[in-house]
């Protein structure tokens, strides 16, 4: 079969600028719920568009740990590829992908760290393995080979042994959204679009999208 052949027809569900929620947090979070009851797998994975000084996109999958009226948030290492490029653009786009529902949500706003007492929280909250991981991978730097990743984990795990702290160059991000898309598969193509748009005076404003 040819590539440009393969295809799928949507009809699970519908989506109307009418009966959506008014605050698209509220919409975000009926649909995750929905992923949830669904058992999608990771229904929290997203994807993480960033731009570099260079002005060239990259983009790659992380989980969201948080989502509130104040925005999206995650966690990674800050000097990771993603870290330096926000530094430089703190303007980033997240998409969330739902197959097994036809759905798709985008995301896009301003980056900001949250607090180090947020950071601090979850790190501690990491399996200990994952808090030791932290610490021993230098995120985004080349390395010889696995074996010198494992040396590295190793060399971690001896010297902080059962109880790590958070290091100072890992931590949480919160993406604060101006444009909240929701997008529902339908026939023929004819897909559903909602938009919702922060205007002046930070109030959501919705409207539908052609396809």
């Amino acid at each position: 079969m040819s590539i440009a052949d393969l295809r799928k027809d949507y009809s699970r569900a519908s989506l109307s600028e009418l009966e959506v929620a008014a605050d698209p947090v509220v919409q975000f979070a009926a649909w995750f719920d929905e992923a949830i009851k669904a058992q999608i797998p990771e229904p929290n994975a997203m994807s993480v568009a960033t731009v570099g000084p260079d002005g060239r996109p990259s983009s790659r999958i992380v989980l969201i740990k948080q989502f509130d009226q104040n925005g999206f948030t995650w966690f990674t290492n800050y000097d990771s590829r993603k870290g330096r490029e926000v530094d430089a653009n703190p303007y980033v786009a997240l998409l969330f992908h739902w197959v097994e529902l036809e759905r798709q949500v985008r995301i896009e706003g301003k980056l900001e760290r949250v607090t180090r007492e947020e950071s601090d929280a979850y790190f501690l909250s990491r399996p200990l393995a994952s808090q030791l991981g932290a610490i021993a991978s230098h995120q985004s730097q080349p390395v010889a080979d696995r074996a010198a990743l494992e040396r590295q984990f190793e060399a971690t795990t001896q010297q902080f042994g059962d109880h790590p702290q958070r290091p100072a160059h890992w931590g949480g991000y919160r993406v604060i959204p101006e444009r909240i898309e929701f997008w529902q598969g339908r026939p023929s193509r004819m897909h559903d679009r909602v938009l919702y748009v922060r205007d002046d005076s930070s109030a959501w404003q919705r409207q539908r999208l052609q396809p």
